[in-house]
């Protein structure tokens, strides 16, 4: 299963991301704690662009970002059932995103730690005008019940490679 979704640049539409995600995996049966993580993971890298990006520029409507996720179940791969990809696309900002190191008052700068922290594998692709930054979960065999759900990877909208390509801009790989 995926999906894709032009939100406005504001606040609201973190609730409306994690709100849509979340159903799409209860619908096929994910785990709860991969739902929880897949939650947060989408609500970190949203807040990020709201907060240190510019919305999409043409040909993208006026004011918006793009977020998009990617369900891949494989029930005969022993090792594990699949991996959920998400990714949020912005008009960039003058910095790429980067793992801050907080003091420990500091009000933020931990987000894309959680997010490292959460998923598999993460990064960031920045084309001529859109940014994306992208993060991968594992569904391990023995998490959830997938009921019988198979699916094939498919394009993402936003990332060219396939979840086993290596990307030059990757970050946080994590054996």
């Amino acid at each position: 299963m995926s999906r894709a979704v032009l939100l406005p640049h504001a606040p609201s539409s973190v609730t409306s991301a994690r709100q849509h995600l979340c159903s799409d995996l209860h619908a096929l049966g994910i785990g709860e704690a991969k739902i929880d993580d897949a939650a947060l993971i989408v609500s970190e890298l949203l807040s990020n662009a709201l907060r240190h990006a510019a919305p999409l520029p043409p040909p993208f409507p006026t004011g918006t970002v793009r977020v998009c996720w990617n369900i891949v179940l494989v029930p005969e791969e022993p090792a594990a059932n699949g991996w959920i990809e998400i990714s949020v696309s912005d008009g960039g900002a003058e910095t790429l995103p980067r793992i801050a190191r907080p003091s420990l008052s500091a009000l933020g700068g931990r987000g894309l730690g959680i997010v490292q922290h959460l998923a598999a594998k993460w990064g960031t692709e920045v084309d001529d005008s859109t940014t994306t930054v992208w993060a991968v979960i594992d569904i391990p065999a023995d998490e959830g019940n997938v009921g019988g759900h198979a699916g094939t990877p498919v394009e993402t909208c936003s990332r060219g490679s396939d979840r086993s390509g290596e990307l030059a801009t990757s970050q946080g790989m994590r054996a």
